[in-house]
């Protein structure tokens, strides 16, 4: 039987990216992405939101990117792989974690929700002011 490691998981940032380099110079970006499950209050009997946590890493030229465009509050999709590590603490104890390794993550929602504008055209330029006429999606060959 082959052994899967597979997570996908769509979720908000809670904290802006962290963007540091290895020694040996490549890219390594960390991430946390908090994750909604509706589960029923035993209490109250009412739906609710539950959130989880996750860290997320991404490595290379994705995690630049994800470091240059995403913020605290913005939506991504995240695949990749669950990682567990061990190691000492300073004070001498065991600590362990699990992360996932991302293999893609897919920016999604605007820019705009996260308080950035979705246009890479600098404010007071002719082309940020232009009118192009209503927008049909008509010519669109797809």
């Amino acid at each position: 039987m082959a052994n899967i490691n597979r997570v996908v998981l769509v979720g908000n940032l809670t904290r802006d990216p962290e963007l540091r380099q290895t020694p040996s110079g490549t890219s390594v970006c960390k991430l946390r992405v908090a994750v909604n499950t509706r589960q029923k209050d035993s209490a109250t009997g009412q739906w609710g939101d539950k959130p989880n946590y996750f860290d997320v890493t991404v490595w290379g030229n994705q995690g630049e990117s994800c470091a240059q465009y995403l913020a605290k509050g913005r939506p991504v999709a995240i695949d990749g792989r669950l990682d567990w590590r061990e190691w000492d603490a300073q004070d001498g104890t065991k600590r362990q974690a699990v992360e996932i390794i991302a293999e893609n993550v897919q920016f999604l929602g605007s820019r705009e929700a996260s308080g950035e504008s979705s246009s890479f055209v600098p404010q007071g330029t002719p082309a940020a002011n232009a009118d192009f006429g209503p927008n049909t999606d008509d010519d669109i060959p797809f």
